[in-house]
């Protein structure tokens, strides 16, 4: 499950690394959201314990100043080159940032900035939805490792829970809604690694018009000027085509086409705070889990408060996620094709042992009836993902083996960067291999299981931790 939860961290990293880089709007308007996250932390702990309201307006003013100072960056040159980052160096410090948001107290950082962006994501959910009527598995590492620990009543959980995927269900679509509003040729312009369509604007607009889908540099050029960008080529990922679909469906309905790079900018923060919550808080849950495991070495490294085990595991979760976003970073493809199918892959067989931890409580609670509901899901997850994950194994089409098309790369010029890719399809094809094989054993053992308490061969034992009252009641008193 941690390199499952690796992989995870990888892509969604590399995600944020795509849409800023080079950006200092963007880089800009991300940065200042860590101090304000912090600050709203102090103030709910230290300087005015217990007042959420008066925390959560001072931080969307200072959110909504962050986005309008953004701009104000990205026009002044001396403080726009500051800000201007490479990818390499984006990935650097997010890194450090993952370090520091699992190490900090939890009350500091993760708390206050995963709270804030929440209210974000709501907010622009509901005013996408608004546009849009004026235009015409790594869930379940969270919620049982970090949710319980931020919510005051077990009753809370089912809003939070379920209430959130609803949420991201909705993201979902209005994210395919808001491609779908981009001409063909533009969405494949952002899309489009330069290891494909070139580097160069004018060989990337010729490459990508040669495919059917019309489209020049001077577009893309004036596009990038309406958000505010420098150029909007070769951002992949997905992130930078659904912020230019918001700003479109946004510049339309609230504000018009002079305020399009602010509901850009407005946008690529609100998906970089969603992002980077599944990043501080996964890197907090695989730190939680690797002292777990280090416990049964050494004793005092499973204390979640001892500070050297904090630093420690850590730094090799942050090491292990920031190895394949560096590999993604430097990758000729974009990263995208190196590390898509492995969060594909990787998300969904995490499904698989979250659905088989279930079953398993449901059956040891003496409730087998039950236990179609979480069956179902897992044969279904179970027989496409094991078949996917075949097919980009062994698949003899080098357009969709990752061992077919590292033969297909080691036939052709020998480049560094076909070198690259070569090591990124072999590496993919070990880490999918890996994870087939974990997962199938938790399920081969899972199946031993269930079949041993229906039998009555096996005692069924639920081990649970000791219940613990909340002290939100007793403070607030």
């Amino acid at each position: 499950m941690i390199i499952i939860l690796v992989i995870l961290l990888a892509v969604v990293a590399l995600v944020v690394v795509n849409a800023l880089k080079s950006s200092p709007w963007g880089t800009f308007t991300i940065a200042m959201t860590i101090p304000i996250a912090l600050l709203m932390g102090i103030y709910l702990r230290q300087i005015r314990p217990g007042k959420v309201l008066e925390a959560s307006v001072l931080g969307f003013i200072l959110v909504m100043l962050a986005i309008w100072g953004g701009q104000w960056v990205s026009q002044n040159s001396a403080m726009a080159s500051v800000f201007t980052l490479s990818a390499s160096a984006l990935a650097i410090l997010i890194i450090i940032y993952g370090f520091a948001a699992s190490a900090l107290p939890v009350w500091l950082l993760l708390a206050p900035r995963d709270y804030l962006s929440t209210f974000v994501k709501l907010g622009t959910i509901s005013l996408l939805a608004i546009g849009i009527l004026a235009v015409s598995g790594f869930h379940s590492l969270i919620s049982s490792g970090t949710t319980p620990k931020l919510i005051a009543r077990e009753t809370q959980t089912r809003m939070v829970g379920y209430g959130a995927m609803l949420a991201e269900s909705a993201v979902a679509v209005m994210a395919i809604i808001a491609a779908s509003v981009l001409q063909p040729g533009v969405y494949f312009a952002i899309n489009s690694p330069a290891g494909i369509v070139g580097q160069a604007p004018a060989a990337a607009a010729a490459t990508i018009s040669s495919w059917g889908f019309p489209v020049t540099a001077a577009d893309m050029q004036a596009l990038a000027h309406a958000v505010g960008e420098q150029t909007l080529f070769n951002r992949t990922g997905g992130a930078p085509a659904f912020a230019v679909g918001m700003a479109n469906i946004f510049s339309h309905s609230l504000g018009g086409q002079a305020v399009m790079a602010i509901w850009y900018h407005f946008a690529i923060m609100f998906e970089a705070l969603f992002i980077l919550t599944v990043l501080d808080a996964g890197t907090r849950v695989a730190r939680f889990m690797i002292q777990d495991a280090l416990a049964h070495v050494y004793p005092p490294l499973g204390r979640t408060s001892w500070y050297p085990s904090i630093l420690a595991t850590s730094g090799l979760v942050v090491a292990a996620w920031g190895y394949f976003l560096w590999q993604g970073v430097k990758d000729p493809l974009g990263g995208i094709n190196l590390l898509w199918p492995l969060f594909g892959i990787a998300n969904q067989l995490l499904a698989t042992v979250a659905l088989c931890v279930a079953t398993t409580i449901i059956i040891k609670m003496h409730r087998s009836r039950y236990a179609l509901v979480t069956l179902a899901p897992l044969a279904a997850l179970v027989a496409i993902t094991f078949t996917a994950s075949w097919h980009k194994l062994l698949d003899p089409d080098p357009r969709i083996g990752f061992l077919a098309q590292a033969r297909a790369l080691a036939g052709g010029p020998a480049t560094s960067a076909t070198a690259r890719m070569i090591f990124n399809n072999r590496l993919d094809a070990g880490v999918t291999a890996v994870l087939v094989v974990m997962v199938s054993l938790v399920v081969i053992e899972s199946v031993r299981v269930w079949i041993g308490v229906l039998t009555g061969k096996r005692e069924a034992r639920i081990k649970e931790t000791p219940f613990v009252a909340t002290r939100l009641v007793m403070e607030e008193q």
